[in-house]
């Protein structure tokens, strides 16, 4: 599998390319997650044929590198990463997917550099992380147990919550705890991005938001709003976490997305 490494500061950043012709798809996953849910869920072969596929890990997930402090999870950083990606694949621009955690990362990629962007379909994206979100979307403590070096008691601690998917539970208990712990304690002071500066985001944007995704379903509100080029579709009944999945409501909407920007 392909890599490149971040030159500002050193890390491997690993990804898949089906190398299809027509234009690029960048799937960018959440917190805890890596690039192989895309493929696991199908998102790549409803949304690929046509179109490219590039899934991402991103730093701190999958086998990309995971540094252990929270400095190296700047949304800088972060986005770099996917910037050197497209600039080793010779790719100009691209539609982006993001999930989560990716979606907030494709957004600050279409703030500071826009002419990259052709389109961004954020699912259960939101502008900021609230003081005491993430708690609510695992569960309380749930740092603790990561620092504490205790994947299996991360995944045990969210299944209270309700069963998990076989592909998202593999997910979380492939991933190093002190490296995710680094990243949460950095989501929620180093990477929001400022509501101000939406107003001025020309890129085509798709908010798809579960309706039982708070705060994130009132953000999403905020957003369509605020962004001159983005429409909102509520998912009914759904949570963040289930988001995702089943797909076919989502992958219409995001195939029907790119097909008008694209035309």
């Amino acid at each position: 599998m392909p890599s490149i490494i971040n030159s500002a500061d050193g890390t491997e950043i690993y990804f898949d390319d089906d190398r299809a012709t027509g234009e690029a798809i960048i799937f960018l996953h959440g917190s805890a997650l890596s690039r192989s849910i895309w493929r696991g869920l199908g998102y790549t072969k409803a949304l690929g044929g046509q179109r490219r596929t590039i899934r991402i890990d991103l730093r701190g997930h999958g086998k990309s590198g995971k540094p252990h402090d929270s400095a190296s999870y700047s949304m800088e950083l972060i986005t770099g990463d996917i910037l050197a990606v497209m600039d080793h694949l010779g790719l100009e621009r691209a539609h982006f997917v993001g999930y989560s955690m990716g979606s907030r990362t494709a957004l600050a990629i279409a703030l500071t550099q826009p002419e990259r962007v052709l389109s961004l379909s954020m699912l259960g994206g939101t502008y900021a992380i609230e003081s005491g979100e993430i708690d609510g979307l695992f569960f309380d403590g749930y740092l603790d147990v990561l620092r504490a070096g205790d994947i299996e008691g991360f995944v045990t601690g969210q299944e209270t919550r309700g069963r998990l998917d076989p592909a998202t539970r593999m997910a979380f208990l492939a991933n190093d705890p002190l490296a995710l712990a680094a990243y949460f304690e950095a989501a929620e002071t180093q990477q929001n991005i400022e509501l101000d500066a939406l107003s001025s985001l020309r890129v085509p944007t798709l908010l798809l938001i579960g309706t039982r995704d708070q705060p994130r379903f009132e953000h999403n509100k905020v957003m369509a709003r605020t962004m001159p080029q983005a429409r909102m579709v509520s998912l009914v009944g759904r949570t963040h976490g289930g988001t995702l999945y089943p797909i076919e409501p989502v992958t219409e909407a995001i195939a029907g997305f790119i097909q008008r920007v694209s035309q």
